[in-house]
């Protein structure tokens, strides 16, 4: 259990120590995760690199909440959410009011206009129908594609749906956000655009951003990285160019 520890790490939007993660038991167990620490600041958006297998996919899953670690201690912003289980009764509420997800995919609902689309997430956490479409609109705007806001996800262009599956992952204001290969499809300027567009909101939303990648495009625009290796996370600077 933390509590001497748990007043000097105020001040992240993402902290974790000694997170561990075991599938099965005895000799057939295999530590999926081993010993990872992380610290991700309020306005950061910091990188996650590692070769398949390495253990970077069911991190991202704990980080998320949506599988149980085995042990070790994590906090979302101020609030510490797992140490040596869970604290919340209510992962579903975590996951929607607590962490963005930002995917690969935009996943946008079909049958949605691109407003709803945002709004949604705010509505299903009891916002009035009204306030959740005001605070969507007031996204799209902050990503340049407020004049899509009536459009259905069909009408968008590939960069204009990944501005809007920004804008919903911002839509409850949450302390953090994990995007997931969120570059993947996009060529060289439209993954720069929105690697900019995340360090914007970062800074603008004071969000703790965690980029899992591949893209050897956006590498470069990182000033801290993760590896992770065997299971265990190894913490590098980067060159953090100006984007």
């Amino acid at each position: 259990m933390r509590t001497e520890k748990q007043t000097e790490k105020e001040g992240f939007g993402i902290h974790i120590e000694g997170l561990r993660k075991r599938y099965g038991k005895g000799d057939t167990a295999v530590d999926a995760l081993k010993d990872v620490n992380m610290s991700v600041a309020p306005g950061e958006v910091v990188g996650l690199i590692g070769p398949s297998g390495s253990g970077k996919s069911t991190l991202l899953k704990c980080l998320g909440a949506i599988i149980e670690p085995t042990a070790g201690w994590m906090t979302l912003g101020d609030e510490t959410i797992f140490d040596g289980g869970w604290k919340s009764t209510d992962l579903r509420a975590l996951r929607r009011d607590r962490i963005g997800f930002v995917f690969q995919a935009p996943y946008l609902i079909p049958f949605l206009d691109v407003t709803d689309n945002v709004a949604l997430l705010p509505m299903l956490a009891g916002q009035p129908n009204a306030q959740a479409r005001q605070r969507a609109g007031e996204l799209l705007t902050a990503l340049d594609v407020g004049h899509r806001a009536r459009a259905q996800p069909s009408e968008l262009s590939g960069g204009e749906q990944q501005r809007v599956a920004i804008a919903r992952a911002l839509a409850n204001q949450p302390p953090v956000i994990l995007a997931d290969e969120p570059t993947a499809p996009l060529d060289s300027e439209r993954a720069l655009a929105v690697m900019r567009i995340l360090n914007d909101m970062a800074r603008q939303y004071n969000t703790a951003i965690i980029v899992v990648t591949h893209d050897e495009k956006i590498i470069p625009t990182f000033r801290r990285i993760y590896h992770i290796r065997d299971g265990r996370t190894y913490e590098e600077a980067g060159e953090g160019r100006a984007l």
